[in-house]
């Protein structure tokens, strides 16, 4: 009807205007979060989207688990959604279209015999017909999909055109129905506008994870991980908070990148109200699916990682690192800080200690003797180092050693590494 036939039925009526190009982006991104669950999707119609989920169904607990995990999910994405399941695209698109939105009860059809049946009580609308068409099908006897098919196929295409019969045998399964499967996007981009402005950091933790989860099925669908990622916060008048997530290694568990996600968020000081939260993903990495423990225990090394990327999102990824070897012999240089993960070993002739001093700090002497708190005992060495000649002369450089080690026992049990030079005896690191 007119609009304002309808203003004059309704007063209170609210009409927004139909955006077109936002539907389908909306679809896109529904596809992209579909890809965590098979990643045989398809854009079926300008509201419609095409699953197939056979080769899914073990892997989520059977077919009622994972329709249940696909509505929750599309609400939590924000929609509503009407599903249906049958053996061809057709069918579930017809039986989808005469269902309700957010019913428990999805229609299905299991097996291409049982189509005919499940189709028949089906009203014309589902066709989606032009008017003319649907006066013709009425003028007919025609009230139902089953009455369609009780009608001579020839006839139809006679008087309804090659197009619909084909439609018809589309749906029974009788010809195939070719769908172009979706195209994941080679980056992941994606963006979700608030309901209104937001001023504590905190809240917007369920809004990001919402494309978090959009991230991890189009990271699935792709068979990938992520070792970073960047989470923008728009603001109206002053520019972007960009918030930087770094995994220890390639990931596309949602938890995982939410655990980081909460405790960056939870630490933001906002500078002005977000309106608009932007997800940023780059290339990602292969990472192939893995093995579940017998009892569901976690792989081996995997809570160290968590811990580290919890800790580098509360203290800051300049304050977490791992330790890596260098062929050297000084102790000052013979190791350096590298990225958590990429810390390797090194074989040395002698004990090493854990705590290495920043600078050593010197020891006084009473008879030949080390004191700290009393007189050192000698346990082991000496173990001489002679090395560094070559940066005698440079700034801030270690220079030229010619050192004797010994591990040594100080009279409050402390286990300690000193050495004698030239100068003295010095303290240097402590055993663990």
């Amino acid at each position: 009807m007119r609009l304002a036939d309808a203003w004059a039925l309704l007063p209170e009526l609210v009409v927004q205007e139909r955006d077109a190009e936002r539907e389908r982006r909306r679809l896109e991104t529904l596809a992209c979060w579909a890809g965590g669950f098979t990643s045989e999707v398809s854009l079926a119609q300008p509201d419609a989207l095409l699953l197939e989920v056979a080769g899914s169904l073990r892997l989520f607990g059977g077919l009622d688990a994972l329709l249940a995990r696909l509505l929750h999910g599309i609400a939590g994405q924000g929609h509503a959604a009407r599903a249906a399941l049958a053996p061809t695209p057709r069918a579930a698109l017809w039986l989808a279209a005469a269902g309700e939105a957010g019913c428990t009860e999805v229609p299905r059809c299991l097996s291409p015999a049982g189509l005919r049946d499940a189709l028949a009580g089906l009203p014309l609308e589902v066709l989606e017909l032009e008017p003319a068409r649907e006066r013709q099908l009425n003028g007919f006897g025609v009230r139902c999909l089953g009455d369609i098919l009780r009608l001579p196929r020839s006839g139809l295409a006679r008087r309804l055109g090659v197009d619909f019969a084909s439609a018809l045998a589309q749906a029974l399964g009788e010809l195939p129905d070719l769908r172009e499967r979706f195209r994941f996007p080679e980056t992941f981009r994606e963006s979700l506008e608030l309901p209104a402005r937001v001023e504590d950091a905190g809240r917007l933790f369920f809004a990001a994870l919402r494309l978090v989860q959009v991230l991890c099925g189009w990271l699935a669908a792709r068979g990938s991980g992520i070792v970073a990622c960047r989470l923008q916060l728009e603001h109206e008048r002053t520019c972007a908070t960009p918030l930087e997530l770094v995994f220890t290694a390639p990931t596309r568990d949602p938890e995982r990148i939410g655990r980081v996600l909460r405790e960056r968020l939870d630490r933001l000081s906002l500078a002005a109200p977000v309106e608009t939260l932007v997800l940023l993903a780059g290339t990602p990495e292969p990472l192939p699916g893995r093995e579940g423990g017998l009892f569901g225990e976690t792989a081996a090394g995997e809570g160290v990682m968590l811990l580290v990327e919890r800790l580098q999102a509360r203290l800051g990824e300049a304050s977490v690192h791992a330790v890596a070897a260098r062929p050297e012999h000084r102790p000052e240089r013979a190791s350096v800080s590298v990225a958590p993960g990429l810390g390797s070993a090194a074989v040395f002739p002698g004990p090493r200690p854990c705590w290495l001093l920043p600078r050593p700090q010197p020891l006084s002497e009473v008879g030949g003797r080390p004191q700290r708190d009393g007189p050192l005992t000698l346990l082991a060495g000496p173990e001489r180092i002679e090395s560094g000649w070559w940066d005698a002369g440079e700034a801030e450089a270690v220079g030229d050693v010619r050192r004797d080690y010994f591990v040594a026992l100080s009279s409050r049990h402390e286990w300690l590494w000193v050495y004698r030079c030239h100068e003295g005896w010095f303290l240097h690191g402590h055993f663990s």
